[in-house]
């Protein structure tokens, strides 16, 4: 018996006891597969092996979402048919965050807020990529997973979409392709989706319920560059993980509750002591409305797309390779000055800066070559005063392995 397991089945009585009259169906059936999960409650799988001639006895398992144990084996599914569906070039890991005025709100009408933070921000990334400011294509293709919950368990819902570096447009029949380092401003995206996510909770009958003054506060839209296999791997685990999962468990008394957690942006681990009430409360409040799905495809991505992914990914190879073979045929096109300007910190230099080291990367250029094409003296500056790429994160954020201290 796994150590959330044990929790619920010591503690469920009283529980359900305390909170009888305001626990929601959904809960109580999370709950109880929880609890019955690999016990005889769920049934017998027998096998007569061949092998060793012996038969094996075990008990099935619950097969619900919500459980801690039985999500494994379908985390490394999902992650195996996103890997073999991943398309060339760059992508974005982009997350769309609602203020914390909103969140009582959501939880109290979940799949009606779930359902429009979910267009609120699809409709925000599907605009940009038609801007041809930014991309220009009008059918992009991306996939979100809702998250509801933070390190503490406490209720924090965001969409997190891996986005490909692009667009297809159904006028011309091409690829266009966004900058490496940059889909699109994120304050214009925060703005946009602030606006949507008010017309959908309007659509959806749930405006009247919020406080005017909190369409005034900045809403939170991240958007960072990643390889696409990067980002599919650090999702999976949150496709089918749940709020807490046994191997954080530290102590459990009856009363208290002990597990640990870190801080975002830290590696030391923290403790924390809940009371088990407040412990299952925690975990049950990111229970999902029965049949809510939690992961949504857009686009080219989509189930109903009439493009299929192969041609996609043909047209992105073909787009990377006219534009590597346009950069081998003339390495010094790039103006000296935007190097120049990007170590003293101008912004709009440092993306463009960005661009072209992960083009010399993804060409393949070696050091002479690229220190040809982007000058040498200002890396140092660059990285120290732009903060944008560290030596600890080099690999993970840009590949930047040939900018090693050993080769710079």
């Amino acid at each position: 018996m796994g150590a959330i397991q044990n929790i619920f089945a010591r503690s469920a009585r009283e529980y359900l006891h305390r909170y009888e009259t305001r626990i929601p169906k959904n809960h109580i059936k999370a709950l109880k597969a929880i609890i019955s999960c690999r016990t005889s409650a769920c049934g017998l799988v027998v096998y007569d092996c061949t092998g060793c001639g012996r038969i094996h006895v075990g008990f099935r398992s619950c097969g619900n979402r919500h459980c801690p144990i039985c999500q494994y084996h379908k985390t490394h599914q999902w992650l195996d048919r996103q890997l073999e569906r991943q398309l060339p070039g760059h992508h974005f890991l982009i997350t769309f965050t609602i203020p914390e005025q909103l969140r009582a709100l959501f939880r109290s009408n979940q799949k009606k807020a779930y359902t429009a933070l979910f267009a609120a921000s699809s409709q925000t990334l599907k605009a940009f990529a038609r801007d041809s400011k930014f991309i220009g294509g009008d059918l992009p293709g991306f996939f979100g997973v809702l998250h509801t919950w933070g390190r503490t368990m406490q209720y924090h819902p965001h969409i997190h979409y891996v986005v490909p570096g692009g667009a297809y447009s159904r006028t011309d029949g091409k690829w266009h392709p966004c900058r490496p380092a940059f889909f699109a401003p994120v304050k214009a995206m925060s703005k946009v989706f602030r606006a949507k996510l008010k017309t959908q909770l309007n659509t959806a009958g749930i405006l009247q319920s919020i406080a005017p003054d909190v369409w005034s506060k900045p809403f939170n839209v991240n958007s960072q560059a990643v390889a696409s296999h990067h980002s599919i791997k650090y999702l999976a685990p949150y496709v089918f993980k749940v709020a807490i999962s046994d191997y954080r468990i530290i102590h459990y008394d009856q009363q208290k509750v002990m597990f640990h957690y870190k801080k975002p942006g830290s590696r030391r681990l923290r403790k924390m002591t809940l009371d088990t009430m407040e412990f299952m409360h925690r975990f049950l409040q990111h229970v999902l409305p029965t049949g809510f799905m939690k992961i949504r495809y857009y686009g080219f991505m989509g189930p109903g797309s009439s493009i299929p992914l192969e041609r996609i990914r043909s047209l992105i190879q073909s787009t990377l390779g006219s534009k590597n073979n346009d950069l081998k045929k003339n390495p010094n096109h790039l103006p000296s000055q935007s190097v120049r300007n990007a170590g003293r910190g101008s912004s709009s230099d440092a993306t463009s800066i960005i661009s072209a080291l992960y083009r010399c990367l993804t060409l393949g250029l070696d050091r002479l070559s690229t220190q040809r094409v982007l000058g040498y003296s200002f890396f140092n500056g660059f990285l120290n005063r732009q903060g944008i790429v560290r030596p600890a994160a080099e690999k993970r954020a840009l590949n930047l392995s040939c900018f090693s201290k050993n080769n710079v």
